[in-house]
């Protein structure tokens, strides 16, 4: 088996507000920086992926001439999917070094790409949107009650998600917001839809990323300190847009597919993993994230936060820069939680996690329709 390695990896030199680059500039800019981190050039790139934007034209731009292109879009998730693919196009010989990048004005909207899924002919429009589910937090919204019901959180339980987070960006020179809240101001903020508060809901910036994978066998000749992909998996569960078509919002067993080839693939337990970096769109989503990855039963995620397990300090890290909600949010966010477990790993992070060498990135894509699952060391098994 051939094993693959990040051996690169890199955000665009700011994030927050560039209204000068469009989204093709963004995710240039990250590849060059990530290229610069690696110690390689574009001559050593010949396979390209990325989300929304066209591989080839992300090629083209770059002066790439690729063997393998890969332009799957499935939400927020997308590059966390394209590692999973880069991996296995590497071991089967059709390339060799992988650029995978990220780039969105998500807050100035500048060179957008028109990925509008929501036009009248959808599945969406015609069986969400006229009953009011339009829009992150209403869709959202209605599963979080009926959580809520079912499992007895509490808006405190759902609020400690934003505090506990909020620890974490204060120790990151990168998070937009750092400053201390607590639960009081967070179920004070204005209400967005209930019970989803303002200060529950992630950012709207613009930014990305980049990652660049090549053979493990090749990594310790290169600058940096490789981080290997150990496990992967990846599932659907309904249309991209529409919430309505989960089997079940609530147990969403498309997650638990996704973590389970992970966890078969990587040959550890959920006891092995000692970092943790679960997609934040909004504050109940890393409640999901634990229990649909297994590591809390269905309807313990939130006291588990609540009691400070993943906080500073806690026995399961999690979303160490602040996340979503803190850190930025371009309106996908699967780049940025991969770029954090890169720095856990290599011992680089601002909030760094004392011996972190084993780190499970998981995003979402769309509502709830699909994800994607990494298991990240610093050492080979």
């Amino acid at each position: 088996m051939v094993r693959a390695a990040i051996v690169g990896a890199a955000e665009t030199t700011g994030h927050g507000r560039i209204p000068d680059l469009s989204a093709l500039g963004l995710a240039a800019d990250a590849s060059l920086n990530a290229l610069l981190d690696a110690g390689l050039t574009i001559a050593d790139i010949d396979g390209v992926a990325t989300g929304y934007l066209s591989p080839a034209e992300l090629a083209w731009y770059l002066g790439i001439e690729p063997s393998w292109l890969d332009g799957t879009s499935i939400g927020g998730c997308s590059w966390l999917a394209h590692v999973r693919h880069a991996a296995a196009a590497i071991e089967a010989g059709l390339c060799s070094t992988v650029l995978i990048a990220h780039g969105e004005s998500g807050r100035s909207f500048q060179g957008m790409p028109n990925y509008n899924m929501v036009e009248r002919q959808s599945l969406s429009q015609q069986f969400d949107a006229p009953y009011g589910w339009t829009g992150g937090a209403a869709m959202f919204g209605l599963p979080i009650l009926r959580y809520m019901h079912e499992f007895g959180m509490t808006e405190e339980q759902l609020a400690s998600v934003a505090v506990v987070q909020r620890e974490w960006a204060a120790g990151n020179e990168r998070a937009i917001h750092k400053h201390p809240i607590t639960v009081a101001e967070v179920l004070a903020s204005p209400m967005v839809a209930y019970p989803l508060r303002r200060l529950m809901c992630c950012l709207v910036t613009d930014g990305g990323g980049a990652l660049v994978l090549t053979r493990a066998d090749r990594a310790d000749h290169l600058r940096q300190r490789p981080v290997f992909l150990l496990g992967s998996g990846e599932a659907s569960g309904s249309y991209l847009t529409g919430i309505a078509q989960v089997d079940d919002p609530l147990r969403p067993g498309f997650v638990r597919r996704s973590a389970e080839l992970a966890f078969l693939s990587a040959g550890i337990g959920r006891e092995d993993v000692n970092h943790l970096m679960i997609y934040d769109a909004f504050a109940h989503t890393p409640i999901w994230g634990l229990e649909g990855l297994g590591f809390v039963e269905y309807g313990e995620g939130g006291p588990f936060i609540e009691a400070r397990h993943t906080a500073p300090g806690g026995a399961l890290p999690m979303n160490t820069n602040g996340g979503g909600l803190n850190y930025a949010h371009s309106g996908s966010y699967g780049m940025f939680l991969m770029q954090e477990s890169i720095r856990q790993l290599r011992g680089t992070a601002d909030a760094q996690v004392p011996n972190a060498s084993i780190s499970l990135c998981h995003g979402w894509g769309g509502y709830l329709s699909a994800c994607a699952t990494l298991i990240l060391g610093n050492q080979l098994p």
